[in-house]
């Protein structure tokens, strides 16, 4: 019988683990400026939630730059050195393999404007008052 499909609730703690330390690593070299590149340098980068596979060997980071602004030439800066990424955070975690990183656009701020949108909606308010 296949397994279902992992939710944020089922994961493992150790991926769990695992993927909070890889994203402390990430916000160190970005907030150091540890990474030499003039766009990364002028924009603030949050690393939102770095998500694990089961067998730690990827590690998908979610980012998102401050105020939302210019995230393609963001995304496309941190993809730029993605081996520099890997290299360090091998180089700081323990780990048997050396996860391979991808970087992308962290939407779940815009699904939650997305619902206060509608949850301030007049019609929706007013069934809500019910």
């Amino acid at each position: 019988m296949p397994k279902p499909p992992a939710t944020p609730e089922t994961r493992s703690v150790r991926l769990l683990k695992v993927g909070e330390q890889v994203r402390h690593v990430i916000s160190e070299l970005l907030t150091r400026q540890m990474v030499h590149d003039e766009v990364l340098s002028a924009h603030s980068v949050s690393v939102t939630e770095v998500r694990m596979s089961p067998d730690l060997r990827h590690a998908t980071v979610f980012v998102k730059p401050l105020l939302g602004s210019d995230e393609d030439i963001v995304l496309k800066a941190l993809r730029t050195h993605t081996a520099f990424f890997q290299k360090e955070v091998a180089g700081k975690m323990r780990q048997k393999y050396a996860a391979k990183i991808r970087f992308l656009p962290d939407e779940s701020f815009d699904v939650a404007s997305k619902i206060d949108a509608l949850l301030a909606d007049p019609k929706v308010k007013r069934d809500l008052d019910d």
